[in-house]
């Protein structure tokens, strides 16, 4: 459990500091401070993961519980559906290159087929 409240703080940290690390690297002393920081939540005597967790993203994530199922409800529904369409447009484009594919070799494969007429056959030499 410690572990998840540490990478789910940490994970906030990443994307949030994604954007802010434009605009305040310039600060003195920023990158250090951003290491002590890392440190501070990582380190089992501070347990700053485990606060910030208890402290902030856990009731965050309790209040909005409902709209997080129903959207997780309708982001399967939606994947649902797309891999459904997907799969019929894929089986579509496979079918028509197929039968393209045919339609093209159509000549040749009448000419083989041509060579095991019945005059190609009595035309060849009896063998007894």
């Amino acid at each position: 459990v410690r572990w998840m409240m540490y990478w789910i703080v940490f994970a906030l940290f990443m994307a949030t500091e994604t954007f802010t690390d434009l605009l305040i690297s310039w600060f003195p002393f920023y990158y250090e401070v951003k290491m002590a920081f890392v440190i501070w939540l990582l380190s089992p005597y501070t347990r700053g993961a485990s606060l910030l967790y208890r402290r902030f993203v856990h009731p965050t994530l309790a209040r909005r519980e409902k709209d997080i199922d129903t959207f997780l409800v309708q982001a399967r529904e939606r994947g649902y559906e797309t891999m459904v369409r997907f799969g019929k447009r894929g089986l579509n484009l496979a079918a028509t290159a197929a039968v393209q594919a045919a339609t093209k070799s159509q000549g040749a494969l009448a000419g083989r087929l041509r060579s095991f007429s019945m005059q190609d056959l009595r035309s060849l030499p009896e063998q007894v």
